[in-house]
């Protein structure tokens, strides 16, 4: 199952879900079954190159290329 991303439209918190594309999803913070998938970015991952396997695809050479804030807790960048 592929990981999504939510938001619950009960207490505007954002969340992290493996979840098939029809599941029900329900927020862990307050337990609201009301809501949305998110529009998201994939990481770019890259099996050449020394490391782990997981490098950006950014020429700066930081973070994960699906992610404005330069990591992610979905790659751990």
């Amino acid at each position: 199952m592929p990981m999504y991303e939510f938001r619950c439209n009960k207490c505007s918190k954002n969340f992290e879900e493996l979840a098939s594309a029809d599941e029900k999803v329900t927020c862990p913070h307050c337990g609201s079954t009301d809501t949305e998938r998110l529009m998201s970015a994939c990481c770019c991952m890259s099996g050449s190159g020394s490391g782990s396997g997981a490098e950006s695809s950014h020429s700066s050479g930081g973070g994960c290329c699906g992610c404005s804030g330069g990591h992610c807790s979905t790659c751990g960048h």
